[in-house]
């Protein structure tokens, strides 16, 4: 009942007039940045969150919130129009989606996107609302000891539970977490490899370190693929959305399906990518028309869009309820709350209810003004890629380089944009994940200040990460998650051994 009251002030703050204008120009901006392939979510939040600086908190993060869903909604755009996904998740979109178009059936390919997408968000969203405050009234029992170990178990289940193979996560992540070490300790006041530059007294600035990595990174690897588009037009009319929704209710179960392996993957670090895959691949193996699947078949688009949209909402829970970011994009609004003093995790439903609540209920209203603002404006947004990408390429680099100087207005800070994009380009040259990366330079300090306060109190004892069954257990947790492949397979092993006939 305290979550519906909370949820109705929520509104009243969304409701605003200006949160109302910063909500539709973070979809268009975000469904911009989803059409245009090298960019992306996470990108597109980086680059632009220097534009918030001047606002309020709650109006801050509901317009770098909704720059997110456009960037979710303008993905399927690319993906079924032109077959170049904008997005890794949106691969799976590709394989119906734009068979469909080549066939003529642009319109229902597009509708059927957007509604799943709608669906799978709302869906999360709801999760969110009835789940995010019971999993922060049991995270006030956390103390120092309890905190390290829920970050352990985001490091774990990044190494043992992601698609990357486990050596390259640990290689980023040993990057982030030397990258978070630079500038003053804050436990002995001690600096740490600074080199003599007074710049990094303070350490790397998160928003340059992601906008480096993201925006200037992404922008070099387009640039060498030279990537040209060419596609079929789309026309979307009130007949072929009706048309398509009458159509949608036969895929209720697919749906449900995949709006669950969205959330779990979400919530956990696997992310919205395999969540895709799975969703796809379960829909093809369990769906009558599964032969039909990669020849314009409109479940499978439903399952992938809807696994990816709850996978992508879902990531916020645990990056607002424990601080712990489920996807790069949670990691970059993670630093963002952290820039405007906000420190994620259970304290913020106590001390900031105005600003969750009114998160929450942006939530809503801003995925439903997505789903509007998509079906009116497809024809005018898949004519953005009629630009040539070398036009597009310069105006993105200029708005990283603004968006770095502003931050300290300082050129060391566009210089070091510069190297991080320079690193960013390497690593994915080389197939290093940056989530990753971005996880360890966010958590990295805040894990070890946890750790070391909780090796302080007691007195340099390791036993403390297992003093009592919280703390134990997420330990526990986050060991199973680090060495799940080799247990996998050690049960499939024994599986087969007890299959044998004696």
């Amino acid at each position: 009942m305290d979550e519906i009251v909370n949820l109705f002030h929520g509104f009243a703050t969304v409701l605003q007039p200006f949160n109302i204008l910063v909500m539709v120009v973070g979809i268009v901006l975000g469904i911009v940045i989803g059409v245009l392939p090298g960019l992306g979510g996470a990108n597109g939040v980086a680059i632009l969150l220097p534009l918030t600086f001047s606002m309020s908190p709650t109006s801050a993060i509901i317009m770098l919130s909704c720059i997110y869903w456009g960037a979710l909604f303008g993905g399927a755009i690319t993906s079924i129009l032109f077959n170049i996904p904008g997005e890794p998740w949106a691969v799976a979109t590709t394989f119906d989606g734009h068979p469909m178009s080549q066939q003529g059936k642009a319109g229902e390919a597009l509708t059927a996107a957007f509604t799943s997408s709608f669906v799978g968000a709302l869906f999360a969203v709801i999760m969110i609302t009835l789940v995010a405050p019971l999993v922060a009234r049991f995270a006030l029992q956390f103390g120092p000891a309890e905190k390290f170990a829920v970050y352990f178990l985001a490091f774990c289940s990044f190494v043992g539970l992601s698609k990357e193979p486990p050596f390259k996560t640990i290689v980023s992540m040993m990057i982030g977490f030397a990258l978070a070490s630079v500038g003053l300790d804050a436990v002995t006041g001690q600096l740490r490899l600074t080199f003599g530059f007074t710049h990094l007294l303070t350490g790397f600035d998160f928003l340059i370190a992601v906008i480096g990595l993201f925006g200037i990174g992404e922008i070099l690897l387009t640039m060498e693929e030279g990537l040209s588009f060419r596609g079929k037009s789309a026309k979307i009319n009130l007949r072929v959305v009706l048309q398509t929704w009458k159509e949608l209710p036969k895929y209720w179960m697919t749906s449900l399906r995949s709006c669950v392996i969205g959330c779990w993957m979400g919530v956990t670090p696997a992310g919205a990518t395999p969540a895709s895959f799975m969703s796809y691949g379960i829909a093809k193996r369990m769906s009558k028309r599964g032969k039909n699947f990669g020849h314009g078949e409109i479940e499978g688009v439903v399952a992938p869009e809807t696994a990816a949209h709850a996978a992508g909402t879902a990531a916020l829970l645990p990056m607002l309820s424990l601080g712990v970011p489920g996807s790069p994009t949670a990691a970059v609004l993670l630093g963002g709350l952290l820039i405007w003093g906000l420190q994620p995790g259970p304290m913020l439903f106590v001390e900031q209810k105005e600003f969750v609540w009114g998160l929450i209920a942006s939530m809503y209203l801003g995925n439903f003004v997505g789903l509007l603002i998509v079906l009116t404006c497809v024809p005018m947004l898949a004519a953005i890629l009629r630009i040539p990408f070398s036009i597009i390429a310069p105006i993105i680099l200029v708005l990283c380089a603004i968006g770095a100087y502003t931050v300290n207005n300082s050129t060391f800070d566009v210089v070091m944009m510069l190297v991080f994009g320079v690193l960013g380009y390497i690593l994915k040259k080389t197939n290093y994940p940056l989530a990753p990366l971005v996880l360890a330079i966010v958590l990295g300090k805040m894990a070890e200040e946890s750790f070391r306060q909780a090796l302080l109190g007691s007195q340099g004892g390791l036993g403390v990460f297992f003093s009592n069954g919280l703390v134990g257990s997420i330990m526990a947790l986050g060991l199973i998650a680090l060495f799940w492949t080799v247990i996998q397979n050690v049960l499939t092993r024994l599986m087969a051994m007890m299959a044998k006939p004696a």
